[in-house]
């Protein structure tokens, strides 16, 4: 290791710029995957450009390349500000930030030639699972020992949402990724699609929720200058989220012949899950009743409050579509595509670009180097976000309409021709989104204005110094 890896904030910096990095590449491939279908034929059948390879490239670059990675980085610097002490090893961050992005780094490289696990966010050969693995527990063990020696006594609820993702993470994903089974990374029969779900409903619910949220609860009362309305109904969305959320993933399976009761207790609590959804939302919006202006004016405070509204959509879209009269229609569809991008992009894309705006300049003590790029970003992905979301959605309600009148699947394609020309060209929003972001971010390390001092923030009490 060398020397910067000692440096106060040095592997937080990293894992934001990775996230950066790796939102320009997912975006790459998301367009080209969506590119094959408007033209099958345009790649020529390259083996490494045909859907099926680079469609979990773009899926996984994306969830745990782009959302992740930033978040985390965001993390790795709040949680330390928030407990008034320095993250106890900066060089087991970075062991952990190389372990991470090695794993994200084997995507392009391995399933572009086919070699994957073959199972929906769990492509990741076994070898790789295991770096994630080592990274889950070096980061969770880091910010344990951090929290041992902490100056205050409080735990604000963004550190109890920071530190516990790793641990969720660190149960769920193995099981989900079958990794006691090396050689297939899955198991024979019903039970594989019982646990796979299980695991990819978590991944929302108990790894991009809770770092999202946790980023939330950090800026916004920064950016409006004012303490959170209730620490008390923080800490209660966040036990009735671990307690509801971890077992709903039963949802996406109800065609399949699982027990009725796992059905039933799948789809009621899906709808349940409006207790945390709005404790979170009153409470973030109560904090921020009255400071509308600001919030707005602020790059990072507007990426956080749309965040809020596309939390707000996915989690009304999520339970009613996990009704089977709905899933009779919509499911295997495009417009399950649809809400997985109002998910991922929206609600998590937007909260992890707007924890990045708001921590960058923190790290670095450089302003930004244009807030007008920022806007532009916002922009852009807005664009992008609203635009999938309508496309998509009307493209899977023809399909399922149609293949509920039992319409030949050959005949559908036709109708959805223009909805997936829509769907690329909406993708050069996003494409572009990542490359403004990622040259901004670049250009502030190198050539941003230096900045004061920051102000040393309370999300409790509100501006202490």
């Amino acid at each position: 290791m060398f020397d910067f890896t000692k440096k106060e904030g040095s592997a937080a910096l990293a894992f934001l710029v990775a996230g950066s990095a790796w939102f320009v590449v997912g975006t790459i491939y998301g367009f080209l995957s969506a590119l094959t279908l408007v033209a099958p034929e345009i790649f020529n059948n390259l083996p490494g450009l045909v859907f099926s390879r680079m469609r979990p490239i773009h899926v996984n670059t994306v969830l745990f390349g782009f959302v992740t990675t930033t978040l985390m980085g965001a993390g790795l610097h709040y949680t330390p500000a928030l407990l008034k002490t320095r993250l106890r090893s900066e060089r087991l961050a970075w062991v952990g930030f190389l372990f991470w992005n090695a794993a994200i780094l084997s995507g392009p490289l391995t399933f572009s030639f086919g070699i994957s696990q073959g199972r929906e966010y769990a492509e990741y050969i076994w070898i790789f699972d295991v770096c994630i693995m080592i990274a889950l527990v070096l980061m969770a063990i880091d910010l344990v020992m951090t929290i041992s020696i902490r100056k205050e006594k409080t735990l604000y609820v963004s550190v109890w949402y920071f530190t516990m993702t790793f641990f969720w993470t660190i149960g769920f994903y193995p099981i989900g990724n079958v990794m006691w089974h090396p050689s297939t990374g899955s198991l024979p029969g019903l039970l594989d699609s019982l646990l796979l779900w299980s695991y990819g409903h978590n991944l929302p619910g108990l790894l991009l929720t809770p770092l999202s949220l946790g980023a939330a609860y950090f800026v916004l009362p920064r950016v409006t200058r004012a303490p959170i309305y209730s620490h008390t109904l923080s800490l209660y969305a966040f036990w009735t989220l671990v307690a509801l959320y971890s077992h709903i993933g039963g949802h996406h399976i109800l065609q399949a012949p699982i027990p009725n009761w796992l059905k039933v207790m799948s789809v009621v609590d899906s709808f349940i899950m409006v207790i945390p959804v709005f404790a979170v939302l009153f409470n973030l919006w109560l904090s921020a009743r009255g400071h509308g202006g600001p919030l707005l004016a602020d790059p990072a405070g507007r990426f956080i409050i749309a965040g809020t509204v596309f939390y707000l959509l996915t989690c009304i879209q999520g339970p009613v579509q996990s009704l089977p009269s709905v899933q009779r229609i919509t499911h295997f569809t495009n417009w399950t595509i649809g809400h997985s991008h109002l998910a991922v992009l929206g609600f998590v894309g937007f909260m992890a670009t707007g924890a990045l705006w708001h921590v960058l300049p923190l790290i670095t003590g450089r302003r930004l180097y244009s807030p007008a790029l920022v806007n532009l970003q916002f922009s852009l992905m807005t664009f992008g976000v609203v635009g999938f979301l309508i496309v998509l959605t009307i493209a899977g309600l023809i399909q399922g309409h149609s293949w509920e009148s039992g319409t030949a699947v050959v005949r559908v394609l036709p109708e959805l021709a223009p909805y997936m020309a829509m769907r690329a060209a909406i993708g050069v929003s996003v494409l572009a989104a990542s490359f403004v972001g990622l040259y901004n971010l670049v250009m502030t390390m190198t050539k941003g204005e230096p900045a004061g001092a920051p102000e040393r923030l309370s999300p409790l009490r509100g501006i202490t110094e």
